[in-house]
């Protein structure tokens, strides 16, 4: 739904692309990113209660769930009622945040909705109800197309109708998972709304922060790497050629996304079930096979680099700036087919404050220099930028790796039976 609303938005414009990439890319990322770190706490509880065949606690879990998130969201807002002045505030073209501040207010229904909507593809993923999540999902894309050209190409609303058709389609697929869950699509894992989700909220507060920080640096990563590129001259043509190669690589890493949550669920079940040979078989299968298909779409990307990018716009300044990126597109391709798939064994098995630290490390303390170092003293542009992004996530992916091949599974095993003993107490 993101790329059909900017590639809606890239035939408006050079500067609306621009505009909307920042306003979704950065801002709505940025917050996404620390929504969707702390619901994949609801990930390890839920995970591993599923395994351990405590299926009442599943339900209380995503109601603490939600109310530590909406928590969260509301901290979050003045962040779209003041975007213009903190584009500013990084040194972006006042043109250009301006633009993006009138945009940002249009996604606050969107904001508010992850609060619901994460909790509960959590819940449901964890129960192995992948289908049902699939299905609102395939529902909302059909809707938001309609909606979008609607507003775009009918009703002529610009980037406000490409806004609110994105706000509209979120918040349909939350009403849909919210209405699936309490109409009696879930009868072991939902019981109604409980009192008992207002208690042991600390608990769920530490492990939601723990993973909020360890997800939302992944997530911010690439923002930061937008918001250095509209530091560069000709900033509009810069941004635009990274945030269509970041398109690119978004949609395609849909794909170990989504092995990112089987594995993460897949470990968390086993380990819930006290079988830590079958958490680390998980790990094994779904880093390979992610692997391959990485391969085969870096291939592909190889193959298409002066094609590619004509869905999002014809402008032939923009059209070269992707073509001289493709390498480092396909190489992002090809690293971002393990990582992800690392880390969510690291949600799998509540390894989140762990992570946080080595990403922490290997993000903002090498990469987001050497990006900079590359820019500025060697003046290669966004070549170096995304350089210097691409190094540090080569070395979180490696540490990652050797965490995962030396973990010993049966103590994890014992780790997750404990977690589960404490909660049920708490509970």
């Amino acid at each position: 739904m993101n790329l059909i609303m900017q590639a809606f938005a890239g035939h408006l414009g050079d500067l609306e692309l621009a505009s909307v990439s920042f306003a979704c890319t950065v801002l709505l990322g940025f917050n996404y990113g620390i929504m969707l770190g702390m619901a994949s706490a609801l990930e390890t509880l839920c995970g591993q209660a599923y395994g351990a065949r405590k299926y009442a606690m599943m339900g209380v879990y995503m109601q603490r769930s939600w109310i530590v998130l909406f928590l969260c969201a509301l901290l979050l807002l003045p962040m779209y009622l003041f975007a213009e002045d903190l584009l500013v505030l990084t040194g972006q073209p006042r043109e250009l945040a301006a633009m993006a501040g009138r945009v940002s207010v249009w996604f606050i229904p969107l904001h508010l909705s992850f609060a619901f909507l994460l909790p509960l593809q959590q819940f449901l993923q964890c129960q192995l109800k992948n289908s049902v999540v699939a299905a609102t999902s395939a529902a909302a894309l059909c809707f938001h197309v309609a909606v979008t050209w609607l507003f775009v190409s009918w009703l002529r609303l610009g980037l406000a109708g490409v806004a609110i058709a994105l706000s509209m389609s979120w918040c349909a697929t939350a009403l849909m998972l919210f209405a699936y869950v309490v109409c009696g699509g879930c009868p072991d894992t939902w019981h109604g709304f409980s009192a008992e989700a207002f208690s042991g909220v600390w608990e769920f507060v530490k492990l939601s922060s723990a993973s909020g920080v360890m997800l939302c640096l992944e997530h911010w990563y690439y923002r930061v790497l937008i918001l250095l590129t509209g530091n560069l001259q000709n900033a509009a043509i810069a941004v635009d050629a990274l945030t269509i190669c970041l398109l690119i690589n978004g949609f395609e890493m849909m794909i170990p996304l989504g092995f990112f949550t089987g594995t993460g669920v897949r470990v968390a079940n086993e380990l819930g079930a006290g079988n830590g040979k079958g958490a680390r078989f998980a790990a094994i299968v779904s880093s390979t096979t992610s692997l391959l298909i990485g391969l085969f779409c870096c291939g592909l990307v190889t193959c298409l680099h002066d094609k590619i990018a004509l869905i999002f716009t014809t402008s032939a300044a923009v059209l070269a700036a992707i073509d001289k990126l493709y390498v480092l597109l396909a190489f992002t391709i090809l690293l971002n087919s393990i990582q992800p798939i690392l880390s969510g064994v690291a949600v799998g098995s509540g390894w989140q404050s762990k992570v946080a630290y080595v990403n922490i490390g290997c993000y903002y303390l090498v990469g987001v220099p050497m990006g900079i170092l590359l820019e500025w003293v060697f003046n290669l542009g966004v070549l170096g930028i995304w350089g210097g992004m691409i190094g540090g996530t080569a070395i979180q992916t490696l540490i990652l790796a050797v965490i995962t091949i030396r973990c010993d599974w049966e103590k994890e095993a014992m780790i997750a039976s404990t977690r589960m003993s404490k909660l049920s107490q708490v509970q």
